[in-house]
């Protein structure tokens, strides 16, 4: 069995501090996927021991910002960082490995992080312009015939069921017709949201909760992160969880891990 863990860590250094490393001891997942770790290339190995993990690390070109990282216990055979045609605005959004699987086979595993955009001003037209590079891509991948997960904070809720106040939500940015059609158009052409297919009917499970207020205490929550698998690799999906955690002072983000165990 072979376990993936996503999680958008609202950076690296903070999460540490509030506790990540017991969850990750606790868990011991063979294959880590981060997003917005926040953080220079030099610093990931202070949090990931190389002689245990393989890591690659797409950075961000505006310090403090995004960035996205797989840490693997398998070896990597190829690394790509980033997307075809990638700007500034884009930096710290991608990265992609192919790791050596026990059986000699591959599998390619993707971090990313897409950002959550305001409606009405350019980072809207951004977070479209990314969402049409991510797409293209998986179209290759998917192609490709390759086992592929794509994982990491979308800052999408595809379905009524994957936010708890959807009605106060459909003109928000993260639930917008324009940014679920992209999802529709994922599924339909393939690829597995193993959140809700292993994950039940909901709502949720939700994998967000804002840090202000009352919302992780009474649930009110988005389901934003995802591991998206083509079909070969769904099908030796056993089960994904939630790493919820047990109280709101025991967080270490405001995103939960996605942990999806694989038969592989």
């Amino acid at each position: 069995m072979l376990t993936i863990a996503s999680v958008n860590v609202n950076g690296i250094r903070a999460a540490f501090k509030r506790g990540m490393a017991d969850w990750l001891a606790e868990r011991q997942p063979d294959v880590l996927l981060l997003q917005e770790v926040r953080a220079p290339d030099e610093m990931l190995p202070d949090f990931f021991d190389t002689d245990v993990w393989d890591l690659a690390h797409h950075e961000c070109m505006t310090k403090g910002r995004s960035g996205v990282a797989i840490a693997s216990r398998l070896p990597m055979s190829a690394v790509r960082i980033g997307l075809d045609h990638d700007v500034e605005t884009n930096s710290g959004r991608w990265v992609e490995a192919e790791l050596e699987l026990p059986d000699g086979g591959t599998l390619s595993v993707v971090s990313t992080y897409i950002h959550s955009g305001t409606v009405g001003t350019p980072s809207m037209d951004e977070k479209y312009a990314f969402l049409d590079l991510v797409s293209a891509r998986m179209a290759e991948l998917r192609a490709g015939g390759a086992l592929a997960v794509v994982a990491g904070d979308v800052n999408i809720a595809h379905q009524n069921v994957d936010i708890k106040n959807w009605k106060g939500n459909l003109k928000a940015a993260g639930f917008l017709p324009e940014e679920r059609a992209y999802l529709d158009r994922w599924f339909d052409s393939g690829w597995v949201d193993l959140g809700r297919r292993l994950g039940g009917e909901g709502p949720g499970p939700y994998t967000w909760w804002s840090w202000r207020g009352k919302a992780f205490d009474n649930d009110s929550g988005w389901r934003i992160d995802y591991q998206i698998a083509t079909e070969p690799l769904a099908e030796r999906a056993q089960k994904a969880e939630v790493d919820r955690a047990p109280s709101y002072d025991r967080r270490f983000s405001d995103h939960a891990p996605l942990v999806v165990t694989y038969d592989l």
